[in-house]
């Protein structure tokens, strides 16, 4: 049986009944909590109660769908088609590195955009006008 605690800080059981048990809150859980400990950037692994084997991305799958199914789609029917056309391919891991690394520069942008509108209203500007150069003041005035 792997050892996957050794990675993570939070282990999750899933049980042959489906449902989810966290070991550091000795309660269960439901899908949703597992996407707020997402939402929290925890770190965490989801195994397989009975054989140790490693859910995590079983379980991620699940909320993905769940949330395309729920609101707006993230991931159109088009993307779906090009990524299932990927697996197997020679271009697979290339594809898989790309689409990883793109969504981590967008997550890089996103936490400096946060920043900056932390540091806007700091300064009591809007986020926009942080973004904005001061302008010059001309001696000419």
């Amino acid at each position: 049986m792997p050892n996957v605690t050794q990675f993570s800080e939070r282990l999750i059981k899933k049980y042959p009944n489906r449902r989810l048990y966290d070991t550091q809150t000795s309660a269960y859980i439901t899908l949703p909590d597992v996407k707020k400990l997402v939402m929290d950037n925890a770190s965490f692994s989801v195994v397989d109660a009975r054989t140790g084997e490693d859910l995590t991305r079983s379980v991620l799958l699940q909320i993905v769908m769940e949330e395309e199914e729920a609101g707006k789609p993230l991931l159109s029917s088009a993307m779906l088609s090009l990524m299932i056309r990927y697996y197997g391919h020679a271009m697979q891991d290339m594809l898989a590195s790309c689409l990883e690394t793109s969504t981590q520069a967008i997550a890089l942008v996103q936490d400096k955009m946060a920043t900056i509108d932390e540091e806007a209203d700091d300064e009591g500007l809007s986020s926009i006008d942080s973004l904005l150069p001061m302008p010059s003041v001309s001696a000419d005035i």
